[in-house]
């Protein structure tokens, strides 16, 4: 039998939305564009700016490269648009052959469809059943959400995130990673803890963003939630205020806790943080609540009104499913203990000398609970 050489090697895998092909010059134009998206900039190796003979280069010669030498199998993804042309829309390589790890990138006009999900599916299918793959790893900037979201779509087994895992434009990176295996059902593993909007009367739970740092930062600075929450990093900057919102992101992937950012309702304000956390302990239908506050939204109820919306939330079958909550306060923390009380939960105990507090004492920590049948009727 004649060895095949590229394009001729490369085999076309279609599941009737998304069709993975072999590169063609046609598609250069439109890999320039992608190319020079800012969000390749910001989350992949690509240099910017970039040029149509980087592209060709690439769709011409890398890829080709690597499917005439069996190192690595890269394909051009093609989906219809809104206009109903059919058109490029991305690429994806499986690079390496019994461990092998997988890049993926969509032009802008492709996001948001759920076509890299399909592209995924189809290579990791022909990687493993067909290109000699045994396993498939991802890796993405810590707090790339779109490409953890594919991920764990595609049926990826999430791993722990690994200090300086990649190396891109000079930088060590830090990097979510996971894998999929032979017979590993292409489907979430885990039931993403999404932060639903939740609006109440004067606040609205949301999603954090990025503009939300600098009150992050001022919120988390403040000499009292210093006081309260031990082991916040001093002085806390906005880079760990991005490090907490892309764990949250991670934890939520995982369907280990679910956070909010509290905002006015009339302005978007950030207001202060809710989560229930802990969703993955020995208790797997449980839940804890934490908070903390902004200082200038103190003193005002908001916080009272953003536990009541949580918990609604957290107990509905159809939302976090949860059939008992938790919230631990320091014995001191008046304001804390007086907000768990005022919306419903019961004292159940106190550990003694449990927790301790940022200027290195340590308090008492009392425990309160809800459970799901004090709120059915």
């Amino acid at each position: 039998m004649t060895d095949l050489t590229w394009p001729l090697n490369v085999p076309v895998l279609s599941d009737g939305t998304v069709t993975l092909r072999a590169h063609t010059p046609a598609d250069l134009d439109e890999m320039v564009e992608m190319a020079n998206d800012p969000d390749m900039g910001r989350w992949t190796s690509v240099q910017q700016p970039h040029s149509r003979d980087m592209s060709e280069q690439f769709a011409l010669g890398v890829i080709p490269r690597g499917w005439n030498e069996g190192t690595s199998h890269g394909w051009a993804l093609e989906a219809v648009d809104d206009t109903g042309r059919s058109r490029f829309a991305g690429n994806i390589d499986i690079r390496g052959t019994a461990m092998a790890d997988v890049g993926y990138a969509l032009h802008p006009w492709a996001r948001g469809r759920g076509l890299m999900v399909r592209a995924l599916r189809l290579a990791n299918d022909w990687a493993l059943t067909e290109g000699g793959a045994e396993i498939v790893h991802w890796k993405a900037h810590v707090g790339n959400e779109a490409s953890l979201r594919v991920a764990h779509r595609a049926g990826f087994t999430l791993h722990a995130p690994i200090p300086g895992a990649l190396h891109e434009k000079g930088r060590v990176i830090d990097a979510w990673t996971g894998s999929i295996r032979f017979g590993d059902v292409p489907l979430p593993r885990t039931r993403w803890a999404e932060s639903v909007i939740l609006d109440g009367t004067a606040v609205r739970l949301r999603p954090f963003r990025e503009h939300d740092v600098p009150r992050i930062v001022q919120a988390c600075s403040d000499p009292a939630t210093q006081h309260w929450l031990n082991g916040l990093p001093t002085p806390y900057t906005a880079e760990a205020a991005q490090g907490y919102l892309a764990d949250c992101i991670w934890q939520a992937a995982r369907g280990a806790k679910a956070t909010w950012a509290v905002a006015d309702r009339s302005t978007d304000l950030l207001l202060g943080n809710i989560a229930i956390m802990d969703m993955l302990g020995l208790a797997p239908e449980s839940g804890e609540i934490g908070y903390w506050m902004h200082p200038d939204a103190r003193g005002r109820g908001v916080m009272r009104e953003a536990v009541d919306l949580a918990v609604r939330h957290a107990f509905d079958p159809g939302g976090l499913d949860r059939r008992r909550l938790a919230i631990y306060a320091a014995a001191g923390n008046a304001a804390s203990n007086a907000i768990a009380r005022g919306a419903g939960f019961r004292r159940v105990g106190t550990q003694s000398q449990a927790e301790r507090l940022g200027d290195g004492t340590i308090d008492d920590l009392v425990e309160y609970e809800l459970v799901r049948r004090t709120v059915d009727h």
